[in-house]
């Protein structure tokens, strides 16, 4: 009968490093996913609002200028307020508000990749195959802009 040899304390060590250190990387995972779904949720709500709010009161462009200039002078340093991605958020509202289908995978990629595919892809199924390759694959954004 051949004796099996017990893992030294430098290999019970490494084992143990190897562990941690997956556990470190799958927090920090699940900790940017949830930041990025937050985000996510914040831009839909702030392009809802404006929305509604250019609904309700007849409000045109100035809103979303106006809106930019007081954000950025209340959050000093803070990117992501700017007219532009104001519109943006606006638009993504828009896009999304309604369909069942896309709107719960926007949440699962970042920012920037559904900017990408709200762009440069025309049609519903075409968003959804390149949110779901997103997801799927994890693409980068120059991965996913090199995709379509």
């Amino acid at each position: 009968m051949v004796k099996k040899e017990l893992p030294t304390l430098n290999e019970n060590y490494a084992l143990f490093l190897a562990e941690v250190k997956n556990r470190i990387r799958d927090s920090q995972y699940a900790a940017l996913r949830a930041v990025n779904k937050e985000l996510i949720d914040l831009y839909w709500d702030i392009g809802k609002k404006i929305v509604e709010m250019q609904e309700k009161f007849g409000w045109g462009k100035a809103i979303v200028e106006n809106l930019a200039k007081d954000l950025q002078k209340a959050y000093p340093g803070i990117s992501g307020f700017s007219s532009r991605n104001l519109w943006n958020m606006r638009n993504f509202c828009v896009l999304y508000k309604g369909n069942t289908k896309l709107q719960p995978m926007v949440a699962e990629i970042s920012w920037t990749k559904n900017l990408a595919i709200m762009e440069k892809c025309k049609d519903n199924l075409e968003k959804e195959f390149y949110l779901r390759m997103t997801i799927k694959f994890g693409w980068t954004k120059n991965v996913l802009i090199h995709h379509i």
